[in-house]
């Protein structure tokens, strides 16, 4: 019995791409992590990997909320995504055309090297063509003009500007955040270990100044300027 053979990067995209397109909601990093290998077969360790790709090719929108990150991508925005990059491999396709017009300018080994890049160029280039061909037009699908699709994409602009209004009040209250909080609580656990310490300090001093030159504890704070109720922070 044959292995069976894995995904290739292209497929796990469009596979990824699927996850937003069908259940059309919001997912964090973890969220992505647990369902693509259950549900579409991509293994977990690749996942960020392909979604970070998806993001960079301005296919999945990524925005930062509070501490976390969120993605999510609508199906117009993918398929002119999509368009931009078949229109890139065309390009690549016209580019290699222009091999046999060098081809009496330069050595047979050049030629041959040269050949054999193209060739690897147009399998690949071809592949990922077919692939996004496919892509965009399953993307299509529910895609047609009608009075319901009108009013999602009203109903799409009025949460987007829904979002943004809440972005704003989750700005206002990022103290309640509970890591940030976390974080305070922390920082000041480390201030207040640090001025216990320089008040250790001080008294330590103290006392041996009043040891070794018999001064009065009064004397030494007005002269160093040490408050009279300095004392440990609880």
């Amino acid at each position: 019995m044959s292995k069976k053979k894995g995904l290739s990067f292209e497929e796990k995209r469009v596979r990824m791409m699927e996850i937003f397109f069908e259940t059309k909601d919001v997912f964090q990093l973890k969220d992505i992590e647990k369902i693509a290998p259950k549900e579409k077969g991509i293994t977990s360790m690749s996942v960020k990997e392909i979604l970070q790709s998806l993001v960079d090719d301005g296919m999945v929108d990524t925005d930062r909320i509070g501490t976390s990150n969120y993605f999510w991508a609508f199906p117009s925005k993918a398929l002119h995504a999509r368009k931009r990059k078949l229109e890139e491999l065309e390009s690549q396709r016209y580019l290699q055309g222009s091999v046999a017009v060098r081809r009496k300018h330069c050595s047979p080994s050049i030629i041959n090297r040269s050949c054999a890049l193209m060739t690897f160029q147009f399998a690949e280039s071809s592949q990922k063509k077919e692939t996004l061909q496919k892509s965009i037009e399953k993307s299509k699908i529910g895609r047609e003009d009608t009075a319901e699709r009108a009013a999602l994409i009203e109903e799409l602009a009025a949460l987007r500007q829904k979002k943004e209004q809440l972005k704003a009040e989750i700005e206002k209250y990022r103290e309640c955040d509970p890591d940030v909080v976390e974080e305070m609580r922390q920082t000041n656990k480390v201030a207040k270990e640090a001025a216990n310490r320089w008040t250790d300090n001080i008294f330590s001093i103290k006392s041996w100044a009043k040891r070794k030159f018999g001064f009065e504890e009064s004397r030494i704070d007005k002269s160093f300027g040490i408050p009279e109720d300095l004392d440990y922070i609880d």
